[in-house]
């Protein structure tokens, strides 16, 4: 699934695409089709994204609220629009450019209203400027649920996906199943700073890379990493591997229905010190 930093690089991209003009907007596929014909022809005001919720603002206080799911995919492009090709469910022109979104779960005509309810049931944003992590850790210090969870709970921290968690506890040492309660305020907070620094590093550069410059490919002398989802990271996807900072077997395992990549060295099983 497409994490917030992916959505924040494809509001901007819409936004230097479409905004400040008027856009056509049609359903190829049709599903979309009614909304389309509402707003066909309006002002673009632009786009931009919460979480994993993208919002495109058209005139007349309207947006088309997209969710792009596990695999939808919003792609645009400079111009003329060609044919349609495969399940276009929305499709946003000018004379300059196109934009084609097809496999999303979600594709709405909303007013303010609606928008404003989505984003005010998403947790922090560490993308966002008007972000509080304190909102975020005033739920994770109260959990009992493990902290691998809570960073995938949108309600928590919005736009966090499973290659961003399982990187920001490795870089951290924590153990994915340690409980939300257990952490300190200081240990989450920065945690809540790498996070931001590297979700801003992936909205520059369209790919998530977190290791440090010591565990480079260049650096460590060793092949670069080939997956489709590109970038260098510790431990996702790599289970079976050895861990690139103590050489132990990455290690995986599931956690409310999503994949856990995690070093049983590097990020020991947290031992309570309380006594009974």
């Amino acid at each position: 699934m497409p994490e917030g930093h992916t959505l924040l690089r494809l509001a901007r991209e819409l936004t230097a695409a479409f905004g400040g003009r008027p856009v056509r907007v049609s359903s190829p596929q049709g599903r979309f089709a009614a909304d389309a014909a509402q707003v066909d022809g309006s002002l673009c005001l632009g786009a931009e994204s919460a979480g994993k919720h993208l919002f495109v603002q058209l005139a007349g206080e309207r947006f088309i609220h997209v969710h792009l799911g596990l695999i939808g995919k919003f792609d645009v492009a400079a111009g003329p629009a060609p044919a349609p090709v495969g399940q276009v469910r929305l499709r946003l022109q000018n004379d300059m450019a196109y934009a084609d979104l097809r496999g999303a779960t979600q594709c709405d005509l909303v007013g303010p209203e609606r928008r404003d309810l989505v984003v005010a049931g998403l947790g922090a944003d560490p993308l966002r400027a008007d972000a509080d992590p304190l909102r975020a850790w005033g739920r994770i210090s109260r959990s009992h649920r493990p902290i691998g969870d809570l960073l995938m709970d949108q309600a928590v921290v919005a736009g966090v996906g499973n290659v961003y968690r399982a990187e920001i506890l490795f870089r951290h040492r924590i153990h994915p199943l340690r409980p939300g309660k257990t952490l300190r305020r200081a240990q989450f907070l920065a945690l809540w700073a790498d996070l931001v620094e590297l979700m801003e590093y992936g909205v520059r550069t369209g790919r998530i890379d977190t290791v440090r410059p010591e565990h480079t490919p260049e650096a460590m002398g060793r092949p670069p990493r080939r997956d489709d989802h590109g970038g260098e990271v510790y431990v996702y996807r790599r289970h079976g591997q050895d861990c690139l900072v103590c050489g132990s077997r990455v290690r995986t395992d599931t956690l409310v229905g999503r994949n856990l990549f995690w070093c049983a060295r590097c990020q020991p099983v947290f031992r309570s010190r309380a006594v009974g």
